[in-house]
């Protein structure tokens, strides 16, 4: 029967695993319930703990597709080290680099009781390190490394990779459109300086000819910049909220600037 698979944040239902003494029907169906819930979910291995079980037990897929039965499986010896990205079902969607053992040897026994053994090494190897971690309640986050783990806690924050992969950079291309902007209306807020200086009607009419003229052209750049810099903002994922926000609010602020020189320089002019 398929079963729900335990995810972050729900925590392990207990600490760790408890080891099988009575090889009866219900590890039968744990395993079987272990088996159709891997297939369900395209997995490629599952422990009794991500399915809310307290024994140890871990069910996983081999290379020719068929099954792995392991009951209170131990790591004897280990040899080597290989890192990789790993992804689990406790935290979907996301990833982490960790180093683990190269080569195995484990110790297990099967439905029946029998003891038995098996070397694994490469990316079975750390197929089975990642289900052992779960039979002492725990998952891949208790393998990484200080830098790895801060990373990882940002990836919780937002739910994705994407939150590490893309950064919001503080320098953006919109902001060219900006200073030309200002640069228009320092150049308006100058003029409207000079034409107090200016008695001639006639001058007094060009000056105020461009002043609309400018104005214009720094409505124009303001709004390019509000949708260059909606463009932009698309590449970051994980910042585009707040960006749009910032958008919003700095074209405001430019129009009310614009606003007021405009209103000064109809009055004055």
């Amino acid at each position: 029967m398929i079963q729900e698979i335990i995810t972050y944040p729900t925590p392990p239902s207990v600490q760790y695993g408890t080891d099988v003494r009575i090889f009866d029907d219900t590890i039968v169906t744990l395993i079987d319930d272990l088996k159709d819930t891997i297939i369900d979910n395209n997995l490629d291995g599952l422990a009794a703990f991500q399915i809310g079980s307290y024994w140890n037990v871990i069910v996983v897929k081999k290379e020719d597709g068929s099954f792995l039965e392991l009951i209170n499986p131990r790591l004897i010896s280990t040899k080597g080290k290989i890192t990789t990205i790993e992804r689990t079902a406790y935290f979907p969607k996301l990833s982490a680099e960790i180093t683990r053992y190269d080569n195995i040897s484990v110790v297990y026994q099967d439905r029946d009781g029998v003891h038995l053994s098996l070397g694994a090494s490469g990316d079975f190897a750390v197929l089975l390190q990642r289900k052992f971690d779960y039979t002492f309640g725990a998952n891949f986050l208790s393998k990484l490394s200080k830098e790895e783990r801060k990373k990882f806690e940002k990836k919780l924050d937002f739910g994705t990779d994407i939150a590490i992969s893309e950064s919001c950079p503080t320098v953006f291309r919109r902001d060219y459109f900006l200073k030309v902007a200002n640069i228009v209306m320092v150049a308006m807020l100058l003029l409207l300086g000079a034409s107090l200086f200016v008695s001639d009607a006639q001058v007094a009419a060009g000056m105020w000819k461009y002043q609309l003229y400018a104005s214009f052209l720094a409505l124009g750049i303001s709004i390019g910049y509000f949708f260059y810099g909606y463009y932009e903002g698309k590449k970051y994922t994980t910042c585009t909220s707040c960006q749009v926000g910032n958008l919003i609010g700095t074209v405001i602020i430019s129009c009310i600037k614009l606003t007021v020189i405009m209103l000064l320089s109809y009055f004055i002019i």
